[in-house]
């Protein structure tokens, strides 16, 4: 890789760091309000070792004449987050007087939205701590979704070619569009997490409370200020988790095509409907039979389980009980729902609904050339052409997303994990959803008693699946380091 290219990655990486750095007196001016001055220095001083390594990368200036490729952005995308990473874990080892091992995995779990937390006695913990758990799921989620408009169309990831609009060319000429959709795109998130604070204020819960979740919920991130999730609030509150997930689950640019004129955008989105009619038809077929086997009243049901489902296919990872304990047959449906995921362009991780909209698309084709083997069958998702490239790009994605899970499963069996553990943890991990299935790692336990060693490749593996398992992979080819 070229000097020049180097230095404007570097150059870019500062700003995320300085940025990073400034996002750190959140969580201090939230310890003075609480008057808890104890945490105030190990944020201080996290702060400024960001800042001091931002601005030394920045400082030589920002090369002129450089345009990056995308071969380049396959590494900054990847070496972006884990560097933010790294430098954000800071206040959670000073703060909690955890290895840095713990932190880290604590903070790529905030960052990439998955919700798996090694931290326990949340109820009584530092409010800038918890502040900046939320934090991270709020940056990491728009980082996401401007990562997913405005990047992976244009590497060809996972089919997202798919979605690919003209604020996904870096050419000079679509500049101001581009930072057009930003604004949009960030007035749209913060009007979304104003709007959820304000709800769970109303539900009932206190003005911390209701600002953590608020964060965490829009982002489909899961961390909580207690132990026991959303079930320590009342079922007010569970409803608008419901609504402000399945919000942060669709896709931005449609939201942002519905602000700008055109009303029906979300309406007659395949992906939209699909997902919608995926979480009515689960959550109705899913409560029916709760309610039969449970002694819970009809709407008591309804909302237990809608809660769960929709978390569950949100990856946000809230629990308001232990749905390990509803039963086998329970369990299974969870941990099929582990892997759907939300929409394209949203906060939500795993394979996203587009993915299985294709495949049936795919199985229908060619069950009717079964039947009709002349016919010429023309082959359209959501009004674009399904060519070749985009069918193997899906393809792809999806053999190595499954390829990862089953990998990262063995090796977490290997360091001494029961296979439920190392099974759905690595899927949870994957699909970033947080908690997994089992008494170790289950709705309410944690990742602290697992070793340090899987914790490591549970970290790998939420950076996997957030930046879409094959941006990764590339840099891990021969190919990509030749001139």
């Amino acid at each position: 890789m070229a000097l020049p290219t180097l230095r404007i990655i570097g150059f870019i990486l500062g700003i995320f760091l300085i940025t990073l750095a400034v996002s750190m007196v959140i969580p201090m001016f939230t310890l003075l309000a609480f008057e808890r001055t104890d945490d105030l220095q190990a944020f201080i001083w996290a702060s400024l070792i960001t800042f001091g390594s931002g601005f030394a990368l920045v400082a030589p200036g920002r090369p002129t004449n450089t345009n990056l490729r995308p071969r380049d952005m396959y590494f900054l995308t990847t070496i972006s987050w884990v560097t933010v990473c790294c430098f954000a874990a800071l206040p959670l080892m000073l703060v909690q007087h955890i290895s840095y091992t713990d932190a880290f995995f604590e903070t790529m779990s905030g960052i990439t939205t998955t919700g798996a937390t090694v931290l326990s006695g949340l109820d009584s913990a530092s409010p800038g701590l918890l502040i900046w758990r939320s934090l991270l799921h709020w940056l990491g989620g728009i980082g996401f979704i401007g990562m997913a408009v405005a990047i992976l169309p244009l590497l060809r990831v996972g089919g997202m070619r798919l979605f690919q609009t003209e604020s996904s060319d870096w050419s000079e000429k679509v500049m101001p569009r581009s930072h057009m959709v930003g604004r949009y795109l960030l007035a749209i998130y913060l009007s979304f997490t104003l709007a959820a604070f304000i709800a769970f204020w109303l539900s009932g819960m206190g003005g911390f409370d209701a600002l953590n979740h608020a964060m965490s919920t829009v982002a489909t991130g899961g961390f909580s200020t207690s132990d026991a999730s959303l079930g320590k609030f009342g079922p007010a509150s569970h409803w608008v988790a419901i609504v402000f997930m399945v919000l942060g689950s669709l896709p931005f640019t449609l939201y942002i095509a519905t602000v700008r004129g055109n009303h029906k955008a979300l309406l007659v989105d395949q992906q939209v409907r699909g997902f919608i009619l995926t979480l009515i038809v689960t959550s109705l077929l899913f409560t029916a039979w709760y309610w039969l086997n449970h002694n819970d009243g009809l709407l008591d049901s309804l909302r237990i389980v809608t809660f769960s489902v929709v978390s569950v296919i949100t990856t946000t990872g809230y629990a308001v009980n232990d749905y390990t304990q509803w039963g086998g047959f329970a369990v299974m449906v969870f941990f099929y729902l582990t892997f759907i995921g939300g929409c394209s362009g949203s906060t939500t991780g795993g394979l996203k609904i587009f993915r299985f909209q294709v495949a049936y698309s795919l199985l229908r084709a060619n069950l009717q050339h079964l039947v009709h083997p002349r016919a010429i069958i023309r082959q359209q998702y959501n009004r674009h052409n399904l060519d070749e490239e985009i069918v193997r790009s899906i393809l792809t994605f999806s053999f190595f997303f499954t390829m990862t899970i089953g990998v990262l499963a063995l090796c977490l069996a290997l360091l001494g994990l029961d296979p439920i553990t190392a099974l759905t943890g690595a899927a949870s991990a994957v699909c970033n959803l947080g908690p997994g299935l089992g008494s170790i790692i289950g709705p309410v336990g944690n990742y602290s008693t697992v070793p340090e060693a899987a914790k490591w490749l549970l970290a790998a593996g939420m950076l996997l699946g957030r930046l879409e398992i094959i941006t990764v992979l590339v840099l891990l080819t021969p190919a990509f380091w030749r001139h």
